[in-house]
């Protein structure tokens, strides 16, 4: 590769680098518009997510495609492409998350529009800050090159689940006690299943960044080999098997 060349490559992949991160500045927004629709009625902030979507969506078909031209023209080496790869797998993610924050904000005008007293009956934006939070630490991470707190995303995640089944709980609860919550109750439930599934898409971005660090695939590993592995150690050979029953205890 000629000197020319070379530095074209990099300034391609810093081009790809700055998109996705832009790509994940635009989400981390949606989520907290979508939430912040839902507690203020600010039904404006609905259009403003729905336009925030458009724009995610075309960055993840720009960066797609220029992640299949570099590959195409330079053919690179085993860590340049594991970047690659890596960044291609996490745009799926990222793209996901500004669906499920799409979904919010759909949720909140629907659930205003419906009910002008609208009073939620579980305080969901803890967790959408939680979630939130997660989006930019993995993108932090992305960005520095961070495997250990990558592995915090990770364990983050379980914090999300337990606050997922906290809220559905709730609810449940409050749809018996009183049967009039049952429709917004249930809108309720997808707001929150949809913050779960963002905390599992940020997870999933944590864990290429690790991957993209050391060449670990720490998927399905268990939490606490993920944090070894983050740190450079190697995990056992029956890891994923020990580990998810200590993660579960």
């Amino acid at each position: 590769m000629s000197e020319h060349t070379n530095k074209q490559f990099h300034a391609d992949l810093e081009t790809t680098r700055s998109l996705f991160l832009q790509m994940g500045g635009l989400v981390e927004a949606m989520v907290k518009e979508g939430m912040e629709a839902l507690a203020t009625g600010d039904l404006a902030l609905v259009d403003k997510v729905r336009e925030r979507e458009r724009e995610v969506n075309r960055l993840e078909v720009d960066i797609d495609e220029r992640i299949s031209m570099i590959i195409a023209r330079n053919q690179p080496t085993a860590v340049d492409l594991r970047l690659l790869l890596s960044v291609s797998k996490m745009l799926t993610d990222m793209e996901r998350c500004g669906d499920e924050a799409e979904k919010i904000a759909k949720m909140a005008r629907r659930l205003h529009e419906s009910n002008g007293q609208y009073e939620p009956v579980v305080e969901l934006r803890h967790m959408a800050n939680f979630v939130a939070a997660m989006i930019h630490d993995s993108l932090d991470a992305f960005a520095r090159m961070d495997p250990i707190q990558a592995a915090r995303v990770v364990r983050n995640d379980k914090e999300v689940d337990k606050e997922w089944k906290g809220s559905l709980r709730h609810i449940i609860t409050y749809m018996i006690e009183d049967p009039r919550t049952i429709s917004r109750s249930i809108d309720l439930i997808f707001i929150a299943r949809a913050l779960e599934r963002i905390g599992d898409h940020a997870k999933n971005i944590s864990e290429r960044v690790i991957y993209m660090v050391h060449g670990d695939d720490v998927r399905h590993t268990g939490v606490k080999n993920t944090e070894r592995m983050a740190r450079g150690a190697a995990a056992p050979d029956d890891a994923p098997a020990n580990q998810k029953d200590e993660d579960q205890a």
